[in-house]
């Protein structure tokens, strides 16, 4: 079977444009549903950090069991040094959001490497909701953003602006994939909706983390 990266946020806060540490870390949802698909197709899954730091999840995501399932994941909490990771020892990577990304991942050189190397080498990225901030800062070989020409989706602008953060975000994610010459397809706040372009699979939020996965595993056959 398939050996499969989860590059997970090691922040607990983001940093809000009024100088507000926001508490966050990865969106429990979104990490715990495609791990259990993966695994229960007979998949292998890893997990990195930047710095190898264990994650926490965003309290406000935690639904009941949630604590339990997490708990359950042994690698959680002694993760892989994201920097260390080779990209071809993995059939694919995945990125589970929470607002996490938005602080650490957005910018983070070796995060942005290894989506450039995935994508080059013509493996599977898949990415949900606001894990899709990593996708920001990689470049292809000639230097183009990785998005550029792509469909995509991803957390909308309305979704932010509905859950309340979006008058003192830093960045919006929707129009920064856009400005860079991403095709961003967004579906109605909070609904189900899952984006397939050729190897790179995006979930626009919470509720599209269980399609995505579905995608994910069809992908790897």
């Amino acid at each position: 079977m398939s050996h499969v990266l989860f590059v997970v946020t090691a922040a607990r806060t983001w940093t809000l444009s009024d100088g507000t540490a926001h508490p966050t870390g990865y969106w429990a949802e979104e990490l715990i549903t495609p791990y259990e698909q993966l695994t229960a197709a007979g998949h292998e899954v890893s997990f990195a950090t930047p710095g190898g730091i264990a994650p926490v999840a965003d309290a406000g995501s935690l639904r009941d069991g949630d604590a339990e399932a997490i708990a359950a994941i042994d690698e959680l909490a002694s993760p892989l040094v994201l920097a260390d990771v080779d990209p071809a020892a993995y059939d694919a990577v995945y990125y589970p959001g929470g607002h996490g990304p938005m602080q650490d991942l957005a910018t983070d050189a070796d995060s942005a490497a290894l989506i450039a190397a995935t994508i080059g080498g013509g493996r599977l990225l898949a990415a949900v909701c606001h894990g899709l901030a990593a996708l920001l800062p990689a470049r292809d070989v000639s230097g183009q953003p990785i998005v550029a020409g792509r469909t995509i989706t991803g957390f909308s602008d309305e979704e932010e602006r509905i859950g309340g953060l979006a008058d003192r975000a830093p960045f919006l994610l929707e129009s920064s994939l856009r400005e860079l010459g991403a095709e961003v397809e967004v579906a109605e706040p909070w609904s189900d909706h899952t984006v397939v372009d050729g190897r790179l699979i995006t979930g626009q939020n919470p509720q599209s983390s269980a399609s995505a996965a579905a995608a994910l595993v069809a992908a790897l056959g």
